[in-house]
């Protein structure tokens, strides 16, 4: 894919995702996300083997994956929270924070880390990991999103992006403002 083919990369979960970190909790296991979930345990030996793609479900519902929404997922599994955080914690894909509406994942091994600068100076958002001012943008680099033949890969949200160079920054972040 293409810079100019990005479409529809936004996630509308991720554009109440900051809000929702300041407000109680609400349970993300009803309705209809309950019956994915029932259906996604007829998939699993065993309620412990979806514990990935359960906490995938809650990150896609809230934008991120709270102590809550780790201890609602632990409830649903039979395991414990801390269980769950210890799984959580060592996969860099779930969120543990709010993050902006756009999450871009840059790869920084030779030769693609000339991007970070250029992605941190056209977001505003100043530093790695850190949110831009008006909550759209969150830059983080990875060691490696295995596409070294299309340099420079990006990863916005679930959308991957090949062979981005530093001129190519601003119109594929104007695409997604």
């Amino acid at each position: 894919m293409t810079p100019d083919l990005v479409g529809g990369v936004e996630s509308p979960d991720y554009a109440s995702h900051d809000r929702a970190a300041h407000e109680p909790y609400v349970a993300v296991f009803t309705g209809d996300v309950k019956r994915e979930l029932d259906e996604l345990l007829t998939r699993y030996p065993t309620k412990m083997a979806a514990l990935l793609p359960a906490l995938w479900i809650v990150q896609r519902e809230r934008g991120w994956v709270s102590d809550e929404g780790m201890a609602e997922v632990a409830g649903f599994l039979d395991l414990t929270p801390a269980y769950v955080k210890g799984v959580v914690t060592v996969y860099t894909m779930y969120h543990q924070h709010p993050v902006g509406k756009y999450f871009i994942q840059v790869c920084t091994t030779s030769p693609c880390g000339i991007l970070v600068k250029a992605f941190l100076r056209h977001t505003n958002a100043g530093e790695l990991g850190i949110t831009s001012p008006d909550g759209k943008f969150t830059v983080i680099e990875v060691e490696c999103l295995g596409a070294c033949g299309f340099a420079t890969p990006v990863m916005v949200n679930e959308e991957f992006i090949e062979s981005v160079t530093p001129d190519k920054v601003p119109e594929l972040l104007a695409r997604l403002a």
